[in-house]
């Protein structure tokens, strides 16, 4: 098993495209116009279409199930604030931080952060797994 410290990191990229945005819609069902509808949108305090806040932060997910701490993690938790939108086309790296360990069981809390390719945060808080590789 690895051996896991406060401090380790990880990454994931992934630039958002309207084909996400469309399959996220249909996936969770929801078809909000601000995701969906350019003229809607348009209309709307950000000017143009944006992705879902859960798209952007399934990055996350991304990160914890395939790297850190990796296969087998369990989501025990997740706390997330969003600060700014994801437009179509934006580039995202979200980065997993452990933060602290459990030392009775594997169970790790992560300061997660969602950022896009201007380095402005779209959002941010905290997740904790449980690691049973």
């Amino acid at each position: 098993m690895h051996n896991f410290k406060v401090g380790d990191s990880a990454i994931v990229n992934k630039t958002i495209s309207e084909a996400d945005i469309v399959a996220f819609a249909e996936i969770s069902g929801d078809h909000n116009p601000l995701h969906l509808d350019a003229e809607f949108a348009a209309n709307s305090r950000f000017g143009q279409r944006i992705a879902h806040g859960a798209l952007v932060s399934s990055l996350i997910s991304n990160v914890i199930g395939n790297q850190l701490p990796g296969q087998g993690s369990i989501y025990l938790s997740s706390s997330l604030k969003f600060r700014a939108p994801t437009f179509i086309d934006d580039t995202i790296t979200a980065t997993a931080t452990i933060s602290s360990i459990r030392e009775d069981k594997p169970v790790f809390v992560l300061a997660c952060v969602c950022r896009n390719q201007r380095g402005e945060v779209v959002c941010e808080g905290e997740s904790v797994v449980l690691y049973e590789p």
